[in-house]
């Protein structure tokens, strides 16, 4: 199946304590590019989630949008630290020795005193943490490749249809080719006989002269490739996969190919045609540049 390198993914999944919700988009490129935000928390995944990606992809800049939310009640947990609390009950002791001064402190001012009583952010459990998060991964990413599937699908249509349209060119060109050879032998030899009246005409060099003419402006060679690479491409869309480097390439060679006839031509109609060949080869490679 093609795929399109734009897609969108979304996935939201919650157990008791957290919820973990994941979008992924992305556009064409020629290789894989990813990007990542996420909570500092996740970091520690990165590389797993790049390796999960890969699974499922291999072309595209992706963005991918991870967001983390514990929803139990024991988020946070308070630390105490004895040896900072032993030094500040020192430290009051002999203050109350050096200044004479009751030493009147109490519980509730030792916890006040700074870093005795400290709050932290709950330690998770990060196996905990990465099933839940590479559940939320594979739904996301499976949404994410279906939409690519399906806009491969529209792309690989489209395609077909203007790759049908460029073999009707080559069909006109094929078929006019021979005609324009005719009319050119044609004209050759009434402009000879205006010119020589009623001498003899020299078959031989008409003929000479019209299979150089012929050879001038064959383009036999050019529209037998350029049908072949029509055709391959057609197959490779039907085969699907990986195939949009490959596609690239053959319409690259499709162009040239264009090109050799549009420089030979010598009659107003294979020009033309020609010219509206060339045109459906750019709108072709455009529609390639985004298939994976």
């Amino acid at each position: 199946m093609i795929k399109s390198m734009t897609g969108f993914g979304r996935s939201e999944v919650s157990d008791s304590s957290k919820k973990i919700v994941v979008e992924v988009k992305s556009v064409n490129h020629r290789y894989l590019d990813t990007s990542i935000k996420m909570p500092k928390k996740l970091n520690y995944f990165d590389a797993a989630i790049r390796n999960q990606l890969k699974e499922y992809i291999q072309r595209g800049k992706v963005d991918i949008f991870i967001t983390y939310e514990d929803i139990s009640e024991n988020q946070v947990e308070i630390k105490y630290n004895e040896a900072i609390a032993a030094e500040y009950m020192n430290y009051f002791k002999k203050m109350s020795e050096n200044f004479g001064i009751v030493n009147d402190i109490n519980v509730n001012s030792l916890a006040q005193m700074p870093e005795v009583l400290t709050l932290s952010e709950a330690v998770s459990d990060e196996d905990e943490i990465w099933s839940l998060l590479e559940k939320a991964l594979d739904e996301a990413f499976a949404s994410f490749v279906k939409t690519r599937e399906e806009e491969g699908e529209k792309l690989k249509v489209d395609l077909i249809d203007k790759l049908d349209n460029m073999l009707a060119a080559v069909d006109f060109i094929e078929k006019r080719s021979p005609e324009i050879v005719n009319s050119y032998r044609t004209r050759l030899e009434e402009k000879v006989k205006e010119l020589l009246s009623d001498t003899q005409i020299d078959e031989s060099r008409i003929a000479a002269e019209v299979v150089i003419f012929a050879d001038k402006i064959c383009v036999d060679e050019e529209t037998v490739r350029l049908r072949s690479h029509i055709e391959n491409t057609k197959m490779a869309l039907n085969e699907g996969g990986t195939v949009g480097r490959k596609l690239d390439f053959i319409a690259q060679e499709m162009n040239r190919e264009a090109n050799t006839i549009l420089s030979k031509a010598n009659d107003l109609e294979i020009t033309n045609t020609a010219i509206e060949l060339k045109t459906e080869i750019e709108k072709v490679r455009e529609q390639i540049q985004n298939i994976e």
